[in-house]
């Protein structure tokens, strides 16, 4: 299959790995990998392109936040170890987001867009992905299946162990997490 171009190919090449749209009922995620100084302006094209109104970082920080904030995007650092599974409070924070986010029906043409990476976007960014999709309702092992048909590679078996005993946040559903 040929490549499809998109925003900051050139010669039908990516200088940027493009992130992977992930959507499940109202939710919409976008993994990366790290952006750099760099590249980051390629990055900020993606985003506004799936109006990412929040980038999450789980990975130690590889560009300045300023551009991003300066377009009304907001970053939020939340940074764990690479291959592992975030500690509780990173849930805690980034199920809040998720709610925040996307806790109101919108309007399709508004819809926002939860960026998340980590360095490769192969591992922390697809568990923190998964958590919210098992939030909705979707089983562990089906959360994984669908991010890893999107994004190839992604979840270690480590982080594979965690998702799979993960426990819903709550049992009685609110708007978003149903």
């Amino acid at each position: 299959m040929p490549a499809m171009r998109s925003p900051g190919m050139a010669n039908g090449r990516s200088p940027i790995n493009p992130p992977t749209l992930i959507e499940h009922k109202n939710l919409r995620f976008l993994i990366a990998d790290a952006p750099s100084d760099n590249n980051l302006a390629l990055y900020i094209q993606e985003f506004e392109r799936y109006n990412v109104t929040d980038v999450v970082r789980v990975c130690d920080p590889t560009y300045r936040v300023e551009p991003l904030k300066e377009r009304g995007m907001k970053v939020h650092d939340w940074v764990f170890g690479d291959g592992e599974a975030p500690p509780t409070h990173i849930v805690n924070e980034w199920l809040d987001l998720v709610q925040e986010r996307f806790g109101e029906c919108v309007d399709e043409e508004l819809r926002p867009t939860i960026a998340c990476h980590c360095v490769a976007g192969l591992g922390r960014a697809p568990v923190l992905v998964a958590i919210a999709l098992i939030e909705t309702g979707m089983s562990a092992l089906d959360a994984i299946l669908y991010i890893r048909e999107r994004r190839r590679g992604a979840i270690n078996n480590k982080q594979l162990k965690y998702i799979e005993s993960y426990k819903r946040r709550s049992r009685s559903p609110r708007c978003v997490i149903s």
